[in-house]
């Protein structure tokens, strides 16, 4: 039984600032290239979520055009996930394909229509059968194996030898309620900070996913060693997002939900995410909801991308790496937090990169 008496304290994004710095970099002027994995680089460090309400073929593509990479979600049929990444190569882009944690002929089926990486979809990846599936996947390809979900140095240590990219995050989305149902997680900060720190010795690069709700919390989540974001609700509500899009009293919404819901899990296979497909009655580890609608998503990395770089002028950091390197964070209380909100005003308009608290 544990000692309660020093128990350590894990943080988040709300939990911490970044301190500002003496700086000759602009508000414009960072280079934010950096790979996703060990031989796919990316213009831009945001990944969309494999997410059944977030990325298909569509959104896939307009992330990619923006410098960014999709994960095409693995909800549908293999023949048809398949598909959707061949569509995404043939506009000559890159595109990452998301498979089971046992999926070994599925994996063959993405990397033979050209995936230029392979995630293992799964929401706890510290697990024995998974560690061993997922040797039996890295001998099969050829393409990068991006492995998790991981949240500890003991997750990233158990993947070192066979992950070309880690993927850091266990339950801290939107959506997800498994921390409620089971009680375990990491906070994300801790999170990604602890598998960098494994994740640095052998030049393996780091999703962090889940949690993020600003371009700060991109920033904040780069500066503790993640090389990339993973995004789900921040791109759920575009046109390019294949959440269906309803019109409630004249106000359009996408609905949003999380993969570990009911109505996700009895769509299609992604049960085996929680280790429910021989389940009849599931048992729900997140929730389904909507989100507004807002056009396009290409003004939604635009302001993404710049929060991202003007924070790194304000620090002093030219790149990802000098950003990881240079930014100072402080622990803040909750009126931190809060007097960084708008406030004292009787009402104020929302704008495109801030949606209140």
């Amino acid at each position: 039984m544990q000692d309660l008496k020093n128990l350590p304290l894990y943080l988040t994004f709300d939990d911490v600032l970044i301190l500002p710095q003496f700086s000759d970099v602009g508000s414009k002027d960072g280079n934010i290239k950096t790979r996703v994995s060990k031989n796919v680089e990316i213009e831009i460090p945001i990944v969309s979520s494999p997410m059944d309400t977030v990325t298909e073929e569509a959104m896939a593509v307009a992330i990619a055009e923006e410098g960014g990479i999709g994960v095409i979600h693995r909800n549908m049929t293999a023949q048809n996930e398949a598909k959707q990444v061949k569509n995404v190569k043939a506009k000559n882009l890159q595109v990452i394909g998301s498979v089971g944690p046992f999926d070994l002929e599925r994996s063959k089926m993405l990397e033979e229509a050209g995936a230029d990486a392979i995630l293992i979809e799964v929401a706890h990846g510290s697990k024995k059968d998974i560690l061993e599936s997922a040797n039996k996947i890295k001998k099969e390809i050829k393409c990068d194996l991006i492995c998790g979900s991981i949240a500890t140095k003991e997750g990233a240590e158990i993947y070192a030898e066979i992950a070309d990219g880690y993927r850091v995050g266990i339950g801290p989305g939107s959506i997800c309620t498994m921390r409620i149902i089971t009680g375990v997680g990491v906070p994300q900060l801790n999170a990604v900070s602890e598998v960098m720190s494994v994740a640095k010795k052998y030049g393996i690069p780091v999703i962090a996913d889940g949690g993020i709700r600003s371009s700060g919390d991109i920033a904040k989540a780069i500066a503790v060693g993640a090389d990339t974001v993973m995004l789900g609700n921040l791109l759920a509500g575009f046109d390019e997002s294949p959440g269906e899009l309803v019109e409630i009293d004249g106000k359009k919404y996408k609905s949003y939900r999380g993969m570990g819901s009911r109505d996700a899990m009895e769509k299609g296979p992604v049960s085996d995410r929680y280790e429910q497909e021989k389940i009849k009655k599931k048992i729900s580890m997140g929730v389904s909801g909507m989100v507004a609608y807002k056009g396009s998503v290409k003004n939604q990395l635009y302001q993404l991308v710049g929060g991202l770089k003007a924070s790194m002028g304000l620090v002093g950091a030219w790149n990802i790496k000098e950003m990881q390197e240079k930014a100072k964070l402080i622990r803040i209380t909750n009126a931190g937090t809060s007097e960084g909100h708008p406030h004292t005003l009787v009402a104020f308009k929302l704008e495109d990169n801030y949606a209140g608290r």
